[in-house]
């Protein structure tokens, strides 16, 4: 849904999104494949395309994991949040683009099935050092294979918010048996490839990312949430650090979190997990005086938790404080669709 609940599945900014990630694409593996011979001339022809896809795919797995936390840290790149999807099943239509490249090749004379030949021809799981590293390819190829099917919000509403988040969650493990994939297969020539070098790379800079912005919303959460005397009421920090039309997270006792919102002088406290996907409400911003998910564009009145009619999701509402110009939220949220007056802060509560 958009920020005006209309369908957005090929709207203006998605189309323009998916053209330059195409154009971007085609870039790559047309400049891989010009100058790759360059650095490898003992490459054929058809390496050098396995190569080429593998390489994108990997590389565009790699960004797709980096804009969560990359999200988290800088608003500035919420916008590549937006379709990650997209992103998603573009980079599984490479990924398969190299293993059909890869059984085109080896296996194409084969009087067995590629498939089986691939699976059957080494089975050595002993050792290091000839270890069948294309079985752990094609893992994670059926990983996203399942990932990019599943992709459309049918399957989110059929199987639910919790099983669908859980196989998507998967795309870690997918990283994981690529990053070895392709370490393992080097291990199978001689000499050092290039290939190597960012492959680690790559593999610190997602792991580094995420752990700093783990550590930035621990701290981020630490700030603003500290126990009242009078519990179980927590405080979340001065009104004035709220900009108009957006929010800040706070996190609650149980292990979920709220979202305060300002729309003018007016701050409004919701949970902070969108019903459609479980997005993180603070991260977005009123929009046309309602608050929009930054995934996939869902809307709340900051009142009462309601999407506008004719839409019938509800999330949790909480009730708020205001004392010396502080915030403080009340940690038992409110039957979801429950309307709570929104608090007014007057000019002296500003400070």
């Amino acid at each position: 849904m958009s920020s005006a609940y209309e369908v957005v599945i090929w709207n203006r900014n998605k189309l323009i999104y998916d053209a330059i990630l195409a154009a971007l694409i085609v870039a790559y593996i047309g400049l891989f494949l010009r100058f790759a011979p360059h650095g490898q001339s003992a490459l054929d022809d058809a390496t050098l395309h396995m190569r080429a896809y593998g390489s994108c795919a990997f590389l565009m797995l790699t960004a797709i994991l980096c804009i969560g936390p990359l999200a988290r840290l800088e608003n500035r790149f919420l916008p590549l949040l937006y379709n990650r999807r997209h992103f998603g099943v573009m980079t599984c239509a490479v990924a398969l683009a190299h293993a059909n490249a890869v059984l085109g090749w080896y296996f194409a004379f084969s009087p067995t099935d590629p498939y089986v030949a691939l699976l059957s021809s080494n089975t050595s799981f002993a050792r290091l050092a000839g270890f069948p590293f294309e079985t752990l390819g094609m893992a994670a190829l059926l990983i996203l294979l399942v990932m990019a099917a599943t992709s459309h919000d049918f399957w989110l509403h059929f199987l639910g918010a919790p099983v669908w988040k859980g196989i998507h969650m998967a795309v870690y493990a997918a990283y994981g048996l690529i990053v070895a994939h392709v370490m393992l297969g080097a291990l199978q020539e001689p000499g050092r490839s290039p290939l190597q070098g960012v492959v680690i790379g790559s593999f610190l800079l997602v792991a580094g990312l995420h752990l700093l912005a783990a550590f930035h919303r621990k701290a981020g959460a630490a700030s603003v949430a500290s126990a009242l005397p009078e519990a179980p009421w927590l405080h979340a920090g001065p009104a004035r650090a709220i900009m108009d039309g957006r929010a800040i997270r706070v996190a609650l006792p149980d292990g979920s979190s709220a979202a305060i919102f300002r729309d003018g002088n007016k701050l409004s406290a919701v949970s902070n997990a969108c019903a459609h996907q479980n997005g993180p409400l603070s991260e977005g911003r009123i929009v046309k005086g309602s608050i929009t998910c930054p995934w996939h564009g869902y809307q709340y009145r900051a009142k009462n938790g309601c999407s506008p009619p004719p839409f019938t999701e509800k999330i949790a509402t909480y009730n708020l404080r205001l004392v010396d110009g502080d915030i403080w939220v009340d940690p038992r949220a409110n039957p979801a669709g429950t309307s709570v007056e929104p608090l007014v802060e007057l000019r002296g509560d500003a400070g």
